[in-house]
C-alpha cells in the first residue's frame, strides 16, 4: 500500500482509506458487526492505516468496533472521527447560529465522548461534520479546537465540508486554524478541482476525498429494479427516478472505458487517486471482498492522459441528498 503525506499534519496516510459509516449499520443495511470486523481485519492486514468514522455513524458504534480492531491488532492506525452538528441537520444551513451546531462545550463534550469510544487519549484527527462559512468569525469553534489541542486530546483538526459545496471551506482554510478538509470527489462530482485542491495545496490542506464510487453509483450494481430496505441511506438516495439515471449515466461512462479491461469502481478510486492534491481515498467498506478489490487499487499505477480525458467528460453536476 503507497503512502500520501496528510497536508501539514506529516501524517503518512495510506491512498485507500477506510470508510467506517457503513459499519455503524442503522442506515446501512444487510451487514453485521462480524462481518465489519473481518473486514477491518483485513484492510489493517493489506496496509489501510487511515480509517475514518463519525460519532454520528450509529451514535458511535462504528468508533467502537474501531477500538476492538485497534486492540486486538495493535496496529499503527490513524483514526479521524468527526463532532455531529448538535442540531442534528445535515448539511448546515445558512443563518442557523453556530450555537445551535457547534457551542464550545458541546464540541469538548462530543470529544470526549469518542475518546471513550475509541478508547484512547488522543484522536489522531477530529473533524467537523458539517460546515458553515457564515461562522467563520465566530470564537467558540476556534476556542474549542485551541483548547483539546493544547489538552492533547486531539493531533489535528479538520472539517467535512457540505456535499457539493466545495468552495465552502475557502475562507476556513485560509485562516491557518484547521489542517485537513473532507470533500465529495468522483467522477460525477469533479468541482473541487476548480477552487478547493488549489487552495489546499497553497495552504498544504490534507483532503480526504469522500463518496469516491457515490455511495454505489459507480459500482454498476445499481439496476432500475434495484430495492432497498426502508429506511436505509440508499433507499433516500436513489429514490424515484433516480436509479434509471444512474443506470443511464454508468451505462454511458462504462461503453466509454470498455477498451481498459478493468472494473470501472477501481477505475473511479484511480481518477481520485490521479490528482496529487488528493491525500487519501476513503470509500464505504463492509465486506472483505471490497477491502482486497479496493487495497490493490494503487498499484494499478496511474491512469493514462486519454482515459483521464474520458473521465473528466463524465462529470454529472447533481446533488442526490437534497
Amino acid at each position: 500500500m503507497r503512502t500520501r503525506t496528510l497536508g501539514r499534519t506529516g501524517l503518512e496516510v495510506s491512498e485507500i482509506g477506510f470508510g467506517a459509516w457503513g459499519i455503524g449499520g442503522k442506515q446501512w443495511m444487510n451487514g453485521s458487526d462480524e462481518e465489519s470486523l473481518q473486514a477491518l481485519r483485513r484492510a489493517i492486514e493489506l496496509g489501510i492505516n487511515l480509517i475514518d468514522t463519525a460519532f454520528a455513524y450509529n451514535e458511535g458504534h462504528s468508533e467502537r468496533l474501531i477500538a476492538q480492531i485497534v486492540a486486538e491488532t495493535k496496529a499503527p492506525v490513524f483514526v479521524a472521527t468527526k463532532i455531529p452538528p448538535k442540531n442534528r441537520v445535515w448539511p448546515a444551513r445558512k443563518g442557523t447560529p453556530i450555537d445551535d451546531v457547534f457551542p464550545y462545550e458541546y464540541i469538548v463534550d462530543m470529544t470526549e465522548q469518542s475518546l471513550r469510544n475509541l478508547n484512547t487519549d488522543c484522536i489522531d484527527l477530529q473533524q467537523f461534520h458539517v460546515w458553515n462559512p457564515d461562522w467563520l468569525g465566530d470564537d467558540a469553534w476556534r476556542r474549542g479546537i485551541e483548547d483539546l489541542k493544547k489538552a492533547g486530546k486531539v493531533r489535528h483538526f479538520g472539517i467535512s465540508i457540505n456535499d457539493h459545496q466545495p468552495d465552502s471551506a475557502l475562507d476556513i482554510i485560509a485562516t491557518g486554524l484547521i489542517d485537513t478538509v473532507q470533500v465529495i470527489y468522483n467522477i460525477y462530482e469533479q468541482s473541487p478541482r476548480v477552487s478547493l485542491f488549489g487552495a489546499c495545496k497553497e495552504h498544504n490542506i490534507g483532503i480526504l476525498a469522500r463518496v469516491p464510487l457515490d455511495e454505489g453509483a459507480l459500482t454498476g450494481s445499481i439496476a432500475v429494479d434495484t430495492v432497498f430496505e426502508p429506511g436505509e441511506f440508499r433507499d433516500f438516495y436513489f429514490r424515484g427516478d433516480r436509479k434509471a439515471q444512474v443506470v443511464k449515466a454508468y451505462d454511458a461512462l462504462a461503453r466509454d472505458l470498455a477498451g481498459t479491461g478493468e472494473p470501472v469502481a477501481a477505475t473511479a478510486l484511480r481518477f481520485t487517486l490521479a490528482n496529487d492534491a488528493v491525500s487519501t481515498v476513503i470509500p464505504g467498506m463492509r465486506r472483505v471482498k471490497n477491502v482486497e478489490a479496493n487495497a490493490a487499487v494503487p498499484s494499478m499505477g496511474p491512469l493514462t492522459a486519454e482515459t483521464l480525458a474520458i473521465l473528466k467528460r463524465h462529470a454529472w453536476s447533481k446533488n442526490f441528498y437534497q
